[in-house]
């Protein structure tokens, strides 16, 4: 199986997301700050990295971007935030993440995300250009594919894929709501609509799945879902 580096300042989600993905045949190792990140990286070379947006010293966007301009985006990198915006997930993956997930993450959800990262080439980090500045990696294309478990209510199915299919398309494009309009071929009236009932935040400044079935912390009673973070913590 893979190796995988998680790096949360958070204590609890590193355990049970080590626990979850030990439990699935990997290797894991963690760390709690981008300091810790850089040497694991450099020691443990992993197949594949789950990277938190928001952590105390220096931010996972800009560990992400310090990667790809120095070639060290050898790897896919999957982006985890409690707070993220649409604006992160459309740098992050114009950096070179391959994902973005919102904490609570749901389990499939996360080893939907990792099965799809190990399965995808990592683009080869461009070389150097002529005045020594080291440029982004190509960035890799947002999942178009997606799988949902079918084991479970119509609508509550439904939801799911009507939720993943709407936030796909507003990263994509940006947040822009007449372009989202036109890919989906609704009329906007009846696309706000939509999103509200979807509990997606459409706004530029963020997006937050509030329609999602509730996330609990119970991973060994009920292994579908991983907590939340604390609110004022990422």
């Amino acid at each position: 199986m893979a190796s995988i580096l998680v790096v949360d300042d958070e204590i609890g989600i590193r355990d049970l997301l080590s626990e979850i993905l030990n439990d699935e045949g990997h290797t894991v190792e963690a760390a709690e700050n981008a300091q810790q990140a850089r040497e694991m990286r450099a020691r443990f070379q992993p197949d594949l990295v789950l990277l938190d947006i928001w952590m105390p010293d220096t931010d996972g966007v800009t560990l992400l971007k310090e990667w790809a301009g120095t070639g060290q985006l050898t790897m896919p990198v999957i982006m985890m935030s409690g707070h993220g915006t649409i604006d992160n997930a459309v740098e992050a993956t114009r950096i070179g993440a391959m994902a973005f997930l919102e904490k609570p993450i749901a389990l499939q959800k996360l080893l939907r995300a990792v099965e799809q990262g190990l399965s995808k080439p990592v683009p080869k980090p461009r070389a150097e250009a002529a005045h020594g500045a080291a440029p982004l990696a190509e960035p890799p294309a947002l999942l178009a594919e997606q799988s949902f478990p079918l084991d479970r209510p119509l609508r509550e199915a439904r939801d799911d894929f009507e939720r993943a299919y709407f936030e796909f398309h507003l990263a994509r494009e940006g947040g822009s709501m007449t372009r989202v309009a036109d890919k989906t071929g609704l009329e906007r009236t009846h696309l706000y609509r939509k999103l509200k009932q979807l509990g997606v935040d459409w706004g530029r400044g963020g997006r937050r799945a509030q329609g999602a079935p509730g996330l609990a912390a119970q991973h060994s009673a009920n292994p579908g879902e991983l907590p939340a973070a604390d609110d004022d913590e990422d």
